[in-house]
């Protein structure tokens, strides 16, 4: 039995690295008491987030499992069902995110980029606080047409609910966002606009095809999943760029959507997919795994297996092969992969583009990470940027 401790936070890939070695499958024990069955290599997994034999539904579990607790109108979301229900949810919300709804706001990703990088004058800054957590956040804010009074209320909520310094700060925010986003559904129900939210109401009441709740879970999800992942992703490739110094000067050449692919391998904010529950016994890597336990499966090991990828440890913005998984894989494939790619290719480029001397303001060895071993962050990023 593994123990999950302070090196899955510290030296994931290294951890990762002597898992794979041992073994592709693991029972383990999560940091709160939680038995799980943790999977390594790079096949298992890819095949693992295709099968329909795993379900993401909780009412699968056979007990033990201790998640993230939503109300009912929250966790009516694509990251609880199984299809048909998840079938049919996601090809409504999927139309919110058509290349034709997503591509006209990368003007206005850019501007927001700009505007944020007027505003840094000194010369060190640290980038979470500063850039990586109020792009995404005005992003996700114009796209659920959220008003520029309420933003500062939004992110502070979000901040909460993510990094809470206390349970009851963390339920307050909830509390406080659920309310804000019934109210926000009203609003764009009495006067809708060109924004996601209105698109996702009018096929709600026209259309009749998606419940109240199933509304607001999409609302939340869109919230919860764009920023944290987001954030993230801008702040681990900052991270590993600026940790690499040939990578950072080919990126400076330019960061297209293949690059950001090569950083989302490298570092992908995910560190493991969403839960899983076997609707009956399954073989995975020759072990055979429970009905009803919980399986989850390393993104970052994935990512990393010799197996599948050539020098996995070395960043090569210019590798051409490089299926990763970081949005998923098969039917629960990420519906927002598009717009992220587009505002890290956006956040990056002008980031790099504005400051050509930008540089971390303390050894590789003083970043703190967020202690989690389910999703990779920083809790700060100290840089000079002249």
């Amino acid at each position: 039995m593994i123990e999950i401790d302070s090196s899955f936070v510290t030296e994931p890939r290294a951890t990762y690295a002597r898992l794979r070695e041992q073994g592709p499958v693991h029972r383990a024990t999560a940091p709160d008491g939680t038995s799980i069955w943790l999977v390594t290599r790079y096949a298992d997994v890819r095949a693992a987030l295709a099968d329909p034999r795993l379900s993401l539904d909780k009412k699968n579990s056979a007990g033990g499992y201790r998640g993230f607790s939503l109300p009912p109108a929250l966790d009516a979301n694509l990251l609880n069902m199984d299809a048909p229900e998840h079938t049919r949810l996601r090809r409504i919300i999927g139309k919110a995110f058509a290349p034709r709804r997503i591509e006209p706001l990368r003007p206005r990703v850019q501007q927001l980029a700009d505007a944020l990088l007027d505003d840094l004058t000194e010369r060190e800054a640290d980038l979470m606080p500063a850039y990586c957590g109020p792009l995404p956040i005005a992003v996700i804010c114009e796209l659920l047409g959220v008003g520029e009074a309420d933003r500062p209320d939004f992110r502070s909520w979000t901040d909460h609910l993510l990094a809470p310094e206390t349970p009851d700060q963390a339920r307050n925010a909830l509390g406080s966002l659920h309310g804000y986003l019934l109210d926000l559904i009203a609003a764009k129900r009495a006067n809708p606009g060109a924004d996601f939210l209105s698109t996702l109401v009018s096929l709600r009441d026209e259309e009749d095809r998606l419940s109240e709740d199933e509304l607001t879970s999409a609302a939340f999800l869109v919230l919860f999943a764009g920023y944290e992942n987001t954030v993230n992703v801008l702040g681990n490739s900052l991270a590993a760029l600026l940790t690499n110094p040939a990578a950072l000067a080919r990126a400076r050449q330019g960061i297209t959507s293949s690059t950001v692919d090569e950083l989302l391998r490298f570092d992908p904010p995910p560190q493991l997919a969403i839960r899983r529950f076997p609707l009956a016994d399954v073989e995975i890597g020759g072990v055979t795994i429970p009905a009803g336990e919980t399986v989850l499966l390393s993104l970052v090991s994935a990512h990393h297996d010799p197996d599948r990828y050539a020098d996995p440890e070395h960043l090569d913005l210019d590798r051409a092969d490089n299926p990763h998984l970081a949005f998923g894989h098969g039917p629960h494939y990420c519906l927002g992969a598009a717009l992220a790619r587009m505002e890290a290719e956006i956040g990056l480029n002008t980031l790099l583009s504005r400051f050509p001397d930008l540089a971390l303001a303390v050894p590789e060895q003083e970043l703190h990470w967020r202690n989690s071993f389910r999703n990779r962050g920083l809790r700060t990023l100290p840089v000079t940027l002249r």
